[in-house]
């Protein structure tokens, strides 16, 4: 009998020392985006699981200072590829990931694409360091297998009066590893 209490203290003991699990990760290297391929380095993502939503630290340089979009994308490809007709810098990405099939452009609060991030403000040096919160991303291991995709101008989180909220062009891209 003694044995058996022992042996349950000792499961129990453990059980309360023990560490909790680490929070899921996932990370993107992040390249400039060109007509010819993927340029030069432009920083990292990184997503992690968090109360709340995701948590996206970005740390980023060599991009034009002002707003810009920021979208994961649902292919893990930053090559050129078709955009509406016509090749673009890292258009092999495919469009704004979207698993529920909302085809809506709602930010990262809406109920639109999964894929709508907070949009990125680059200081005057061209940088972004900064932790962003993606809410609605439960599972950062769901991302696997997509890109991350920064878009030339901002996001105004709507499909009017420009579609995917206007930010066009598509600057820098990293595969979500």
């Amino acid at each position: 009998m003694s044995r058996i209490i022992a042996a349950a203290l000792a499961a129990a003991c453990g059980a309360a020392l023990a560490t909790p699990a680490a929070a899921a990760t996932t990370k993107a290297e992040v390249f400039l985006a060109s007509p010819s391929g993927v340029g030069g380095p432009a920083g990292r993502v990184m997503f992690r699981d968090a109360p709340g939503g995701a948590t996206v630290r970005v740390d980023l340089y060599g991009l034009p200072p002002g707003q810009h979009g920021f979208h994961i994308h649902q292919n893990p490809s930053c090559g050129p590829g078709e955009v509406n007709g016509a090749m673009a810098p890292a258009g092999a990405a495919g469009g704004h990931y979207d698993p529920m099939g909302t085809a809506m452009h709602r930010g990262p609060y809406g109920k639109g694409h999964l894929g709508d991030l907070p949009f990125l403000t680059i200081d005057a040096n061209g940088s972004e360091h900064e932790t962003l919160v993606a809410p609605r991303i439960t599972d950062v291991t769901q991302l696997k297998g997509h890109s991350v995709v920064i878009h030339a101008g901002g996001d105004n989180y709507a499909d009017q009066p420009q579609p995917l909220g206007g930010g066009g062009a598509r600057i820098a891209c990293g595969v979500i590893g």
